[in-house]
């Protein structure tokens, strides 16, 4: 892709804007976050490819997660082809693995310093974002979820939510015990597990998923 021009600081109010490492220019009014990331991906789109990562300032930064700075200099984004979709949903559904983990491990004392009701919005907060590596792994090609586990992509998701369902019930139930310290016990022993058996398979289908690719997998 080529989008240089000389002119992209002025275009963009003093703003510089790079993608794949070539300078944008863009469209009078662009000057948020979210109106920036959009014209991206949609030039990213144009050329059969996705936006992988978008960083401010220097700062890697998800738009959709939270507004990000309200003021800044740089942004910078890179984009991969089609055919590396698996690895990028890999490495998101990764991302959202870690980002869970780091909340419960911070909720093994937090619910214990508060009282039940506050302990209980704690966990379900967490409970909302259990889901999002599931969604995410979701709209792998079916074909892969065969090669990884000899199994049907059906039979794969089901599993996949019953395991979460079933984590899920065994803290709500401690939930409802009003007990704190049966809460923290049930986010060490079910969640914090369950996220890092989590982990370990994404890694695994991300090394076997860049093998294929280096092989000419199709993803088809």
């Amino acid at each position: 892709m080529n989008h240089t021009n000389p002119e992209f600081v002025e275009s963009a109010g003093g703003i510089l804007v790079t993608l794949d490492c070539e300078t944008v220019k863009l469209p009078a009014g662009r000057k948020t976050l979210h109106a920036i990331r959009s014209y991206l991906e949609t030039l990213a789109l144009a050329s059969q490819r996705i936006l992988a990562e978008f960083s401010v300032d220097g700062f890697a930064v998800d738009p959709v997660l939270a507004p990000g700075p309200l003021s800044f200099r740089r942004v910078d984004a890179t984009t991969v082809p089609l055919s590396e979709l698996p690895l990028l949903l890999l490495t998101t559904a990764g991302q959202q693995v870690e980002r869970a983990r780091t909340a419960v491990e911070s909720a093994l004392t937090l619910v214990l310093i508060n009282n039940p009701d506050t302990a209980r919005e704690v966990w379900w907060n967490i409970a909302c974002q259990l889901k999002d590596p599931i969604l995410t792994l979701s709209l792998m090609p079916a074909n892969l979820c065969e090669l990884w586990c000899g199994t049907t992509f059906q039979q794969l998701r089901r599993w996949q939510l019953e395991q979460v369902s079933l984590v899920v019930q065994r803290v709500d139930e401690a939930c409802e015990s009003r007990d704190n310290i049966l809460l923290s016990d049930a986010l060490e022993k079910a969640v914090l597990p369950w996220l890092e058996k989590l982990s370990e398979h994404i890694q695994l289908w991300h090394h076997a998923t860049q093998a294929g690719l280096r092989l000419g997998l199709k993803n088809s």
